[in-house]
């Protein structure tokens, strides 16, 4: 039985690294994108998505720290969720944009 609860532990410890990673991606990703960039492609700003992004990774890290079994809770999975919409939907659209250039043509 202590087997089958340790490999638990090490499969939810596993699982939550993985979530920390991909939170600390879109973090990364979304500080170095430039602010016309979200405004342009109407996506909300790149305050809402740095905020968004960063309180993913802040919640991702402290979910693996402070639970000593690396237990994948329900914030993580939020946490994760919200990383990836912003890869899935905005990381694409932001990175299209050329500089000059805003959602109806050249400025």
């Amino acid at each position: 039985m202590d087997i089958a609860y340790d490999i638990r532990n090490y499969l939810y410890l596993a699982l939550g690294l993985v979530a920390v990673g991909i939170e600390i991606w879109a973090l990364i990703d979304c500080v170095k994108r430039p602010a016309a960039n979200f405004e342009a492609t109407m996506k909300r700003t790149k305050g809402f998505w740095t905020a968004m992004t960063g309180g993913a990774a802040a919640v991702g890290v402290l979910t693996v720290l402070v639970t000593a079994s690396g237990l994948f809770g329900l914030l993580q999975i939020v946490a994760v969720v919200a990383a990836c919409v912003y890869l899935a939907d905005v990381k694409p659209a932001v990175s299209e944009v050329r500089g000059g250039s805003g959602p109806y043509g050249p400025w």
